[in-house]
């Protein structure tokens, strides 16, 4: 059975892990528990973590809305009703234009549910939707993450978790992608979490050297 968490457990949790992990600890005491951040268990929501593969989120959030000016309401359907060329005007790129219309194409099918993605365990989820064409297992994390709020997941794909990791642990360069997991293992049912400690002290370091840079 797949963990998961909320708002009434969240800082509980972030609290245990901290006990388990010096660094993490630091992180909490020096900038706070991270947000909840989270998604609804839409289509929209798939359409937005496709659009921020590879890409800078604020990037992928200008398509998302570029999209809803043409469709304010962004439904399987109505996607698949849009030429390639109107979602090139949203600042899709050729890809992501067949990846999203895949996705699409999938759910008005009855191939994918979303609701019912939602009651499976993490490696059902990751398997059902990895069979889609555009949805690798990237993807798949940040939908167990934001979306279904699932507790044990490390996404060892993203670069700002991983980039945060080897800050906190002081990682040398020639550390592995097989270091990095072991390193995670400890954390161990709740990954999670401690990816998002790690998202907060990514975006929080950002902040203070953009503010350096301006002084």
């Amino acid at each position: 059975m797949s963990r998961h968490f909320d708002q009434t457990n969240f800082n509980q949790l972030c609290d245990r892990l901290a006990a388990m992990d010096a660094d993490l600890h630091g992180i909490i005491n020096r900038y706070g528990y991270p947000p909840i951040w989270s998604r609804p268990n839409t289509f929209e929501s798939l359409v937005h973590i496709i659009l921020e593969q590879q890409v800078s989120l604020a990037s992928a959030l200008s398509a998302l809305n570029k999209l809803k000016e043409k469709i304010p309401e962004i439904s399987p359907a109505r996607v698949l009703l849009l030429t390639d060329e109107e979602l090139k005007a949203c600042y899709f790129s050729r890809q992501k234009t067949l990846y999203v219309k895949h996705l699409a194409g999938f759910i008005v099918s009855g191939e994918l549910s979303l609701d019912e993605l939602a009651l499976l365990p993490d490696d059902e989820v990751r398997s059902r939707m990895t069979a889609i064409k555009g949805i690798g297992n990237w993807t798949v994390d940040i939908y167990l993450i934001f979306i279904l709020h699932r507790a044990d997941i490390f996404p060892i794909g993203d670069l700002a978790a991983v980039s945060a990791l080897r800050k906190v642990k002081n990682l040398p360069g020639s550390a592995t992608r097989e270091d990095i997991l072991s390193i995670t293992e400890i954390w161990k049912p709740y990954r999670t979490l401690a990816t998002m400690l790690l998202w907060n002290f990514y975006l929080e370091e950002r902040k203070s050297g953009n503010k350096k840079a301006r002084i």
